[in-house]
């Protein structure tokens, strides 16, 4: 099979799901594009916190919260992670209240600009279903309206037109199911990582107030 015949098969299929195949293509490029934007965001961020656990665990083996300090400052315009717990070392006198709410307040608005987007891939799992079950019912009328219309039915008249209302389905389901995995996925990254700065802050906070004792 050549190119051409099966960009005609491919758009005599889309054609076949009727007006409600457009919302569903728009869906599916915003699912992709979302998805893939975010994948990329999440990489270059660099979520990774082992080396800067081991890093961070050396420093305070050795009591040395000014060497840490540093190796934070350097770090945090490229990791998310290290600008997090920078909080705790810039001002290390505090109580262990306001350690706990500096490094908090840092860390909501890193996981906030991580998860810009997850809302949308959320909607457009529910829309993308809904969209095509809609688009099955709009066709299931069409259906029935030739079958009432037709002098003689038979069965290729009714396979036909379920046939045809079924595409909007098929096509929601996908994209329900592409939006949803993606933004499990990249929930997971996000949760996982703010659950390991929050035990590295945690460790910090404990050797710092313990430190003022």
């Amino acid at each position: 099979m050549n190119n051409s015949e099966t960009g005609m098969t491919l758009l005599s299929f889309f054609s076949m799901g009727g007006i409600f195949m457009w919302p569903l293509l728009a869906f599916s490029i915003a699912t992709i594009s979302i998805a893939m934007e975010r994948a990329v965001f999440l990489i270059r961020s660099n979520l990774r916190m082992d080396d800067i656990k081991e890093a961070l665990t050396g420093f305070l083996r050795k009591n040395d919260f000014s060497g840490a300090r540093e190796f934070l400052n350097e770090k945090r315009k490229r990791r998310m992670g290290a600008r997090i717990l920078y909080t705790l070392y810039e001002y290390p006198k505090l109580s262990e209240h306001r350690l706990e709410k500096n490094a908090e307040t840092e860390a909501a608005a890193c996981v906030d600009s991580l998860e810009n987007g997850f809302d949308y891939l959320t909607t457009l799992g529910a829309l993308s279903p809904l969209t095509g079950f809609l688009g099955t019912v709009s066709g299931m009328i069409g259906a029935f309206k030739s079958i009432a219309e037709a002098t003689e039915v038979n069965a290729q008249i009714v396979a036909n037109g379920i046939y045809e209302a079924l595409i909007t389905t098929v096509f929601g389901l996908v994209i329900a199911i592409v939006a949803m995995v993606a933004s499990s996925l990249l929930t997971h990254a996000v949760d996982r990582f703010a659950g390991e700065v929050e035990r590295i802050s945690s460790k910090i906070i404990s050797e710092l107030v313990s430190d003022e004792d």
